[in-house]
């Protein structure tokens, strides 16, 4: 039996949470992924700054109202990764 690679980008607690998030909702702004993930500012921009680099997420910088807003989108290479992720973890628990 051979078994998949899993995706070194995603196999990190915080960047899968985020994914994972992603993969359910269309868009999510940065608050409301740290607040999802229980993680800080610092390790949540640097997590998605990652994902941004790899391709795996789209990040809109906007303001609302006066305060700056990040939003974050996963794109269909993040989410291609994703399903991939899964299906190695399911190859790994034989399901």
């Amino acid at each position: 039996m051979t078994f998949h690679e899993l995706d070194p980008v995603l196999n990190t607690p915080v960047r899968l949470a985020i994914v994972s998030v992603l993969v359910k909702l269309k868009q999510a702004d940065f608050s409301y992924l740290m607040e999802v993930t229980k993680t800080t500012q610092g390790n949540m921009s640097h997590q998605l700054k990652r994902l941004n680099d790899e391709g795996y997420v789209d990040i809109e910088k906007t303001v609302k109202g006066n305060y700056p807003q990040t939003l974050c989108k996963l794109t269909p290479k993040g989410r291609k990764a994703f399903e991939n992720y899964v299906e190695a973890i399911k190859d790994y628990l034989h399901l």
